[in-house]
C-alpha cells in the first residue's frame, strides 16, 4: 500500500453538507474516510454508501458491542453496504460472532482495544485494573485468536501490538497529530512518521485536516511525512 491508501480522514463534522464539502475539497488527494457516530446520526449511512459507490474506501467507526446475534446481524448488513473497515469493541464473544458473519465479504473487522482518549486513571474509574498497555495487549491477543482483520490502538502501543498479532493484521491508529498541532481530547498521540515507523498500517487523522485553513494542503503535508516513513531507505 502507498501512503494514500493508509491515510484515513475522519469526517468528524456535524452535517452532511460539511462532509460533502470536505470530500469535494480534498478531491483525489484522499481516498479513505472514517465515518463515526456524529455523522451517522445526521444521515451519514447513506453518505457512506455513496462514497463507496464513488470508489472511496469507508471505515465505519461504530464500535459495535451487543449480544452475539445482534452483532452478527449488524455486521452482515454493513458488509452489504460496501464498507472497507468496521470497528467493534474487542470482547471475545462479539468478535467471534462478527468474524463468522463477515466471512467472504472482504470487510476488515477491527477490534477496539482501549480508546486513545483514556489513560490509566480513566480505566481505574471505569472498573478496570492495570495499565492501558496491558489491557491493549490482552485484547489484541483475543482479536488475533478470533480471526479479526485488525486492531485499533494508540500508536504508542503499535510496536508491542505488532509482536502480539503478527505481520498480517492491520493496526489502525487514531490520535495522530502532526508536529506542532494540538492534542485536543486525545491523551496518547504520535506523529504520522513515528506511528508508521512504530508498526501502524493505517492512520486516522481528523481535526488536523478537517479543521485546517487549507485541508487539502494539510492532507498533502501528512502524506509527505508518511511517504518518508514508508521509504525503504528509512525503514
Amino acid at each position: 500500500m502507498d501512503a494514500r491508501e493508509r491515510l484515513i480522514v475522519g469526517l468528524d463534522v456535524p452535517t452532511l453538507g460539511e462532509a460533502e464539502k470536505m470530500v469535494a475539497t480534498l478531491g483525489d488527494t484522499v481516498s479513505f474516510y472514517k465515518i463515526g457516530y456524529q455523522l451517522v446520526f445526521a444521515g451519514g449511512l447513506e453518505f457512506a454508501r455513496d462514497l463507496a459507490k464513488d470508489g472511496k474506501k469507508v471505515f465505519l467507526d461504530m464500535k459495535l458491542l451487543d449480544i452475539d446475534n445482534t452483532v452478527a446481524s449488524g455486521v452482515e448488513n454493513i458488509a452489504k453496504m460496501g464498507m472497507s473497515m468496521l470497528t467493534l469493541h474487542a470482547y471475545p464473544k462479539a468478535m467471534r460472532a462478527a468474524v463468522e458473519a463477515a466471512k467472504g465479504s472482504g470487510l476488515c473487522l477491527l477490534g477496539v482495544t482501549v480508546l486513545t482518549s483514556m489513560d490509566e486513571a480513566d480505566l481505574t474509574e471505569a472498573g478496570y485494573s492495570g495499565d492501558p498497555r496491558s489491557l491493549v495487549l490482552r485484547r489484541a491477543e483475543q482479536a488475533r485468536e478470533a480471526g479479526m482483520g485488525g486492531i485499533v490502538c494508540s500508536a504508542e502501543e503499535s510496536s508491542v501490538v505488532r509482536e502480539v498479532v503478527g505481520p498480517d493484521m492491520a493496526i489502525v491508529t487514531p490520535g495522530i497529530r502532526p508536529s506542532g498541532s494540538e492534542r485536543g481530547d486525545q491523551k496518547r498521540v504520535m506523529t504520522p512518521y513515528d506511528a508508521l515507523r512504530a508498526g501502524s498500517t493505517h492512520l486516522v487523522v481528523g481535526r488536523p485536516i478537517v479543521k485546517a485553513p487549507e485541508p487539502e494542503q494539510a492532507a498533502k503535508a501528512i502524506l509527505d511525512e508518511m511517504v518518508l516513513a514508508l521509504w525503504p531507505a528509512n525503514r
